[in-house]
């Protein structure tokens, strides 16, 4: 064992023998870390690095793994997603609707009387090898008694008929503001729901079901974690959400703050939640909150991504683009004009370039009163945004968050808009080149999944996650700065660049070693990727395989008819799959494994 010099104290942990990016561009790999009081004490070599070394130090062989800093998600409905987490049935990375189905069916007779079947975003008919949704009539079979609502994008929503009962919409419903009631001739609704122009319908009705009781949401919570630890991610900022308010909805990750039971760090922002009071919302929060409250793993952010109702273009491809209200400028003004007199940074849901103007307009003009450009604010998505307009967003000192929401719903696009036009949907290589701080993240969890290595391969393959290709060379990403956009871009719009995304000395210990070599696997096999061990402020959260003695304690799940307790996660149900279809051998892997195939001639046996 190496002697530790008197100038540097005992690392509490030392990975080694690995392949370790460190986002650092003068060493942007190494073979060891140390790490001591959840920060990185030094990277380099392995004789560098076991200098460290003390008697109480845990020292783990990487096994020539790579590792890569922890995943940073600049876009993700966490605090709402975890309280929801254990309620519903993922439909992410399924390869199949005849799989999707099953599981429905399954779901539907486990789920006890007054419960629902939920499955809610992370998903697109594309990725199915039918190609198609399910229709209304295969869910009431599916599903004869149990409520089931399924939730398709920003579009509609379905309903069997059991859900239809437990809403309360009839023939004498009539359609709520800015969403449509799909009805037969007799004019009974079908169970379609449309959002026409905007999502509310959507929600509201979601919003009917019932709730887990404060504990089960806890432990809800707690198993979202977990999933993303599995995937790698670290830290996210999340980005507030409808029917998410703030405190009430905040008690559930503050107690695991309080605990020490976080392991993903999440800096919050504040999602106005009423009509025309949007300013009283801010206003009140104010004196609740401020702009870096809290500590390393649970802080105040600012606003948004909702500052005000009037301003809210939510993309759904299906449809024409939305025509945003003349009263727009003046409410956005007037929160705009709040948030900067206080310091508070924002963030603002933009889709279309025709809105982004005039957005920009408002920003330009409160700039000219109460300066913005040193207050970190970004636009969220920004699919079509002009070149005019990056420079625009530049000389205000704002930047740009992107989601691979276009993976989900490209062709939707194409079909609306035509190839050539979604070939920059968003523009990422332009911002780069224009110098705009571009962070990356998924939107998830009710439109496109919480996987960040389907966000990863989006961005490097520029295909939709039913193999259509959107962008050509010019407007995709190399792996290295996909990955850089993924964790240091995100935290400069959580402001902490300082503190992580990169492993190098100082930083915080955020991690992830992979289950295969990002930077060298075949393109399409980087949205089979995982974390084999996961590290949070230098602590193991999430481990498997040869690392499975340092994963934590198992977590129960409840309540015990949840889908997560069958099914699991992301790709989870592909095990399941296997167990019940014995696909024929896979002459392509040397492993004991069946072969699955993903529907589009993409080998699965990752899964396994």
């Amino acid at each position: 064992m190496a002697n530790i010099t008197n100038d540097q104290a005992a690392a509490d942990l030392i990975l080694h023998n690995g392949r370790i990016a460190t986002n650092d561009p003068t060493r942007p790999f190494v073979s060891a870390l140390a790490i001591g009081a959840g920060l990185i004490q030094a990277s380099g070599d392995d004789s560098e690095i076991m200098g460290h070394r003390g008697p109480q130090t845990e020292v783990v062989d990487l096994g020539r793994r790579t590792a890569i800093p922890g995943l940073n998600d600049s876009h993700l409905h966490l605090i709402r997603g975890g309280l929801n987490y254990n309620l519903e049935l993922r439909w992410d990375g399924i390869p199949s609707l005849s799989l999707a189905l099953q599981m429905l069916r399954e779901q539907a007779q486990r789920t006890p009387p007054g419960q629902w079947v939920r499955v809610v975003g992370g998903w697109s008919e594309f990725q199915f090898a039918e190609r198609r949704l399910p229709t209304l009539e295969e869910l009431n079979a599916a599903a004869p008694d149990t409520p089931v609502f399924i939730l398709h994008l920003y579009c509609q929503a379905m309903l069997n008929q059991a859900a239809l009962r437990a809403v309360g919409y009839t023939r004498d419903s009539p359609d709520p503001p800015g969403g449509m009631i799909a009805r037969d001739k007799a004019g009974h609704p079908t169970g379609l729901l449309l959002a026409k122009p905007n999502a509310m319908i959507l929600y509201a009705t979601l919003a009917k079901g019932p709730k887990l009781p404060l504990e089960q949401q806890i432990n809800s919570t707690r198993h979202f974690l977990r999933e993303l630890n599995r995937l790698g991610v670290t830290s996210c900022i999340d980005a507030g959400g409808g029917f998410q308010n703030y405190p009430d909805d905040y008690q559930v990750v503050e107690e695991l703050d309080r605990r020490g039971e976080l392991t993903v760090r999440i800096a919050y922002n504040l999602f106005t939640q009423k009509p025309k009071e949007e300013k009283l919302d801010f206003a009140r929060w104010m004196k609740l909150t401020a702009p870096g409250a809290g500590s390393d793993f649970y802080r105040s952010n600012g606003a948004g991504e909702m500052l005000v109702f009037s301003a809210a273009d939510f993309e759904d491809f299906q449809e024409p683009r939305p025509d945003l209200p003349a009263v727009m400028e003046a409410e956005l003004t007037e929160v705009v004009s709040l948030l900067a007199a206080n310091h508070w940074p924002f963030r603002l849901h933009a889709t279309y370039d025709e809105s982004i103007s005039r957005f920009l307009d408002v920003l330009e003009s409160v700039h000219r009163e109460v300066p913005i450009d040193r207050l970190g604010w970004f636009f969220d998505h920004a699919e079509t945004i002009s070149d005019r307009n990056i420079e625009r967003v530049r000389a205000l000192g704002g930047g740009i968050a992107v989601q691979h929401r276009m993976a989900f719903q490209g062709e939707y696009f194409v079909e609306r808009y035509g190839a050539r036009a979604a070939e920059r949907t968003p523009p990422i290589r332009r911002m780069l080149e224009l110098g705009v701080p571009v962070g990356a993240g998924t939107d998830a969890t009710r439109v496109a999944s919480y996987n960040p290595f389907a966000a990863l391969y989006w961005l490097v393959s520029g295909r939709t996650c039913g193999g259509l290709a959107l962008y050509p060379a010019a407007n995709r990403l190399s792996r290295e700065e996909a990955l850089r956009l993924y964790t240091v871009g995100s935290a400069g719009f959580s402001g902490e660049a300082a503190k992580k995304g990169r492993l190098v000395a100082g930083q915080l210990a955020d991690l992830c070693v992979l289950s295969a070599d990002y930077f060298a696997i075949p393109e399409a096999e980087i949205k089979a990727l995982e974390s084999v061990l996961t590290i949070v402020g230098g602590k193991p959260v999430y481990a498997t395989q040869e690392f499975r003695r340092l994963d934590p304690p198992a977590l129960p799940v409840l309540p015990e008819w949840s889908p997560v307790a069958t099914f699991g996660g992301y790709g989870a149900p592909l095990a399941y799959h296997h167990a019940a279809a014995r696909p024929a051998p896979c002459r392509a892997h040397p492993h004991p494994a069946p072969h699955l195939h993903d529907g589009l001639g993409g080998c699965m046996c990752w899964a396994f």
